[in-house]
Order: structure tokens, then C-alpha cells, then sequence
């Protein structure tokens, strides 16, 4: 049975839609193990920004993976981009700052990951 063009668009709009909420759940989980291994060598002003960053971070990609779980019909698609963007926006804040911990590369990586999924998921609600 072939598919149509607009069922060949739903299933990649629920693809696009199910990869961004896995990015994001890889995402807070990243960020939530990193807020708790900050390097204890900096200050403790530097230490307590990453962490709080690292944590807003988890909960953003948290609070983003559970909305595109639950989104429904009648879900406004201008809330959703608000908190793409919103998503997308603290997830490169985090990898800017993770860039500067020594061992967190991988963990900004999933950062920027997250960034680009939210930015994909946008672009395909058009």
C-alpha cells in the first residue's frame, strides 16, 4: 500500500516530532549528571552558574520533550515554537558554557544536538 504525500508528511512531521523529544530527554539527562560532576577546581561563583545553568537546562528540555509527548489537536502550534525556541536558545547557552569545563565536550555536543533538533522541528511545522 503506498502512502500519500500527506500521509508521507505526518509520519515524517511524528518522526521529526519523536526526535526532537528524544534529543531533549538525552539532553536533560546530560545536563542534569554534568550540573552534578562541576569541576571543583574553578571558583565557586564559576561552579554555581554552570550548575544552574545545567539544571535550568534539563528542566527546559524536560518541560519541551513532555509537551511534543503531549501535544494534542488542539495544542496551539505557536506555543509549541515558543518552547522550541526557548528549547532551542538555553540548549546553546548550556553548550557555550559547558565548551569552557574541562571533560563536558560530549556533553555540550548533546547540547548542540538538542539545538539543531528543536531548530529541525521547527522548520517542518512550517
Amino acid at each position: 500500500m503506498a502512502l500519500t504525500t500527506s500521509q508521507q508528511e505526518l509520519f515524517r512531521f511524528l518522526e521529526d516530532r519523536f526526535a526532537c523529544a528524544q534529543t531533549c530527554a538525552d539532553c536533560a539527562r546530560v545536563c542534569a549528571v554534568r550540573a552534578s560532576l562541576v569541576d571543583p577546581g574553578g571558583s565557586s561563583e564559576e561552579r554555581e552558574l554552570v550548575r544552574r545553568k545545567a539544571i535550568m537546562c534539563a528542566e527546559v528540555c524536560d518541560a519541551t520533550c513532555r509537551a511534543l509527548a503531549e501535544q494534542g489537536d488542539d495544542e496551539d502550534e505557536s506555543a509549541v515554537r515558543i518552547q522550541l525556541e526557548w528549547c532551542r536558545t538555553v540548549c546553546l547557552e548550556c553548550a557555550q558554557m559547558f565548551d569552557g569545563q574541562p571533560g563536558a565536550e560530549a556533553s555540550a555536543d548533546t547540547c548542540r544536538a538538542c539545538a539543531r533538533a528543536c531548530a529541525d522541528f521547527m522548520a517542518a511545522l512550517r
